[in-house]
């Protein structure tokens, strides 16, 4: 059988990104990360150089997904900030990882700077804010941390809605919240 770097590279990927989920970078273990990935730790260390290397690349690597598999609407932010909700909802270990990674990490890596800066400077063109004033980054922190604030609380507390007669319910009604909430403060940061 032929070795297929690219395809052990992903296999080590997928384990860290399972590991970093559920126990943050500096719990991580690299021998369980090898063992899921069925190769070994000296291979980590050969692709990624370190533990951090390995975060870095999953942090990376899942950020691109998202940006992916959300595209930015800058005509139509409270839509893209109801997008993020959706994808956050969907995907609660990924709000968890960038919650680590807040945690464990005061500064954005390179690779977090490039991935967004082409939503930044498309949102720069069309968003229609007086940028002398506001600043894109934070139009754009605005909505992502509006978009992220249901999942990031503290377990127990979103479910305290009485009126949701399911999850699914309670989901809506947040999302139509947070959509009304972003456009309010859009149309602030216009005036």
């Amino acid at each position: 059988m032929a070795y297929d770097s690219a395809a052990t590279r992903q296999r080590f990927l997928d384990a860290a990104f399972d590991e970093f989920v559920e126990h943050g970078l500096a719990g991580a273990r690299v021998d369980r990360i090898a063992a899921k990935a069925g190769a070994s730790k000296q291979a980590i260390y050969s692709y990624f150089g370190s533990k951090e290397g390995l975060f870095d690349a999953v942090l990376t690597q899942r950020h691109h997904q998202m940006i992916e598999a959300v595209p930015l609407t800058p005509d139509d932010l409270p839509a893209y900030a109801g997008a993020i909700y959706d994808y956050l909802t969907a995907h609660p270990e990924y709000a968890r990882l960038t919650m680590w990674r807040r945690l464990e990490r005061d500064d954005a890596s390179a690779d977090d700077i490039a991935a967004y800066q082409s939503k930044l400077d498309q949102l720069a063109r069309t968003i229609g804010v007086d940028t002398a004033k506001w600043g894109v980054i934070d139009v754009v922190l605005l909505v992502l941390a509006s978009a992220s604030a249901w999942e990031s609380m503290a377990p127990g507390i979103r479910d305290l809605d009485p009126d949701a007669t399911s999850p699914a319910d309670r989901r809506a009604r947040q999302r139509r919240a947070l959509i009304a909430a972003v456009s309010g403060a859009v149309d602030a940061l216009r005036a």
